[in-house]
């Protein structure tokens, strides 16, 4: 299946008149549509003409508390997909419970006291008529229509409610707020704990009207000034598939690489492919894990790597394996020589004589594996940053293909780092150009580390409550994606500092002119189609590593959805994707490409490899037993 525009484009096509059904009336929807597939939103105004054409008792000013018209999207992706009226009026409220499915009406609303001898932690659930009730959470993945007075969110199936008056619609986005607020931080959403939670330097995390936006605009015009702008930017683009080829199955990760190869790295080895302007193609060797890669007190012949990292010019790669048990750390790697396909060293990681683990790995900075020499990289753990130096102290590496297996593993050294004492609950990092890290952490939080020091971070942005799974920052260190479950979250790093100077906040604190982020979303439809159980996993910049150019796609994947943001069109705070918007802006304009089965990577190929005609380098897809390229190209 090749690629296609974003989903709002190829739902729009459903819209026109020669396939909107003419129906005598329409029946009331059930619960039983919540596995159909949902189709566009923008027909909910169609719906209630017919309604008032066929003079159905409406009441403009209704009595009931938070009343509302509640519609429910059915039909999937056929032309028969619609809106149909699941209640022409009902009510909304926001429940205080320990339990979602409670069957009972006891619990306490949001005007009553909350009863706090219940030892059970309560929170708070949106409740719609009989039909739904749903903890209040970013994975209700809520959309707001300002200039409809509506909302759409995600119930087990896709929901849209409509509200009879402005101020209906501003109680209720404030109370989703509020209770959002105190499901995700633990405490009521009054300013002093908003305060607490985010700090006087971040305020505008919580309140983006008073935020700095301008921060955003003086990082565009660096952008627009840079010698890497050239290239004109054209947000109207194509995706055209170049190649799809069989792999040998069982790809667990993809290593693209900047010069001639790239590696496919499945259950029983790794396969090398070569690159090219419109992809990577091309069945080359094929390293077999049965020659000898074993993880370190695994009884298994081999044990997939989960983590790897191109080094030398990339004729080296790093292999990291989680222990037993499925734990994602790792007590060792294995450094494989790719010209001779072996294994020639396993290493353990260890300080001060005692065995420790690491979680993850990556390049001392974004270019650090075109480096013919380099002999370091930067390890994590929970509560572990550091750079391991793979020169040994004693002048000798031990050789495992000519090693007999009684002879000790040697120990990685640890040249630089620190072990904080507990709580960093570190998840993922990147590094930018000049070899300045970004961490993500459990809490939320992602912190800024310059090239210098990993003692302490020279910026810690509180996050929004949600675990970051994934980060990366941008070649120049101005722009930072982090990954959670339901969305993406995109900071801008830059500052002013007091002499005037622009700096980012790798350098210095950036003080109180901190703009707020920006959130790159799935619409509700999308996010419906994409399932329960998928969520957002590794976003990534494009891929650039050359000062004065800037990278142009922001790229993630959820479940068989490969989801491409244009990176410039995200920044422009005039972008239609904002009007009408209320709190944090959130961009919900994207294309997907989807495949056929869960999408193992999504990655641009380095920038070298842009063509003429095209504003990026190919993006390579992966799936279990395919790997695909496409191209961009601009609509002419």
């Amino acid at each position: 299946m090749g690629a296609s525009h974003s989903r709002d484009d190829l739902l729009e096509t459903s819209d026109s008149e020669s396939e909107q059904e003419e129906e005598a009336n329409y029946e009331d929807a059930t619960e039983g549509s919540s596995d159909r597939r949902v189709k566009t939103p923008s027909s909910l105004d169609d719906v209630e003409a017919k309604l008032k054409a066929l003079k159905i008792k409406y009441s403009s000013n209704p009595k009931i508390k938070n009343a509302v018209k509640l519609y429910l999207h059915v039909g999937g992706n056929t032309p028969k997909a619609k809106w149909v009226t699941s209640d022409k009026l009902t009510s909304y409220s926001f429940i205080r419970t320990h339990r979602i499915d409670a069957e009972s009406e006891d619990d306490d609303d949001n005007d009553d006291n909350e009863d706090d001898s219940e030892e059970e932690e309560s929170f708070w659930v949106l409740k719609v008529g009989s039909k739904i009730r749903s903890k209040v959470a970013p994975d209700l993945q809520l959309k707001t229509f300002g200039d409809q007075r509506r909302v759409d969110f995600v119930a087990r199936a896709v929901w849209a409610m409509k509200f009879f008056t402005e101020e209906d619609y501003n109680s209720f986005l404030e109370q989703f707020q509020n209770c959002l607020f105190e499901n995700t931080h633990g405490v009521e959403a009054t300013e002093a704990n908003k305060l607490k939670v985010y700090d006087k330097d971040f305020i505008g995390w919580a309140n983006p009207e008073a935020a700095d936006d301008t921060m955003w605009e003086d990082a565009e015009d660096s952008f627009a000034k840079s010698p890497g702008s050239a290239t004109p930017v054209r947000k109207s683009q194509d995706l055209k598939e170049e190649f799809e080829e069989a792999a040998n199955g069982g790809i667990q990760s993809l290593a693209l690489g900047a010069l001639d190869n790239s590696f496919l790295v499945s259950d029983n080895g790794i396969q090398v492919v070569k690159n090219f302007s419109h992809g990577i193609h091309g069945k080359g060797a094929f390293v077999n894990f049965s020659g000898g890669y074993q993880n370190r007190g695994s009884s298994l012949v081999h044990c997939t790597p989960k983590k790897t990292l191109l080094m030398r010019a990339e004729t080296n790669m790093l292999l990291m394996s989680p222990m037993d048990g499925g734990k994602l750390h790792s007590t060792g790697l294995h450094q494989l020589d790719i010209e001779t396909g072996k294994v020639v060293t396993e290493w353990m990681f260890g300080k001060d004589g005692t065995e420790i683990t690491m979680r993850d790995i990556t390049n001392d900075s974004k270019g650090a594996q075109l480096d013919p020499s380099g002999s370091t990289f930067l390890g994590l753990d929970d509560n572990r940053l550091c750079r391991w130096d793979m020169r040994d102290r004693n002048g000798m590496v031990q050789n495992i293909a000519d090693s007999g297996a009684d002879l000790s593993t040697p120990v990685l050294n640890w040249a630089q780092g620190h072990q904080f004492s507990r709580g960093t609950n570190f998840q993922c990092f990147a590094t930018t150009g000049d070899g300045s890290i970004v961490v993500g952490s459990l809490d939320g939080k992602i912190r800024l580390y310059s090239v210098n020091t990993m003692r302490q971070a020279k910026t810690a942005f509180p996050g929004l409550g949600s675990p970051i799974t994934h980060v990366d920052v941008t070649f120049d260190g101005k722009w930072i994606v982090g990954t959670t479950d339901t969305y993406l979250i995109l900071i801008c790093a830059v500052f002013t500092d007091k002499d005037g100077k622009m700096k980012t906040g790798f350098a210095g604190r950036m003080g109180n002119r901190i703009a707020a982020p920006r959130l790159l979303k799935l619409n509700p439809l999308d996010s419906h189609l994409a399932g329960t159980n998928n969520k957002f996993r590794n976003a990534q910049f494009s891929w650039v590593t050359e000062n004065g150019k800037q990278e142009r796609h922001i790229v993630a994947t959820v479940g068989k959805f490969s989801v491409i943001w244009n990176f410039q069109q995200v920044k422009d705070g005039s972008h239609e994707c904002y009007r009408n918007q209320q709190g944090l802006k959130s961009c919900y304009c994207y294309k997907i490409v989807l495949r056929d089965d869960s999408i193992v990577e999504s990655r641009f190929m380095h920038d070298k490899f842009a063509v003429t005609d095209s504003p990026e380098a190919p993006l390579v897809i992966a799936t279990p037993m395919k790997v695909s390229s496409f191209s961009i190209s601009s609509k002419r």
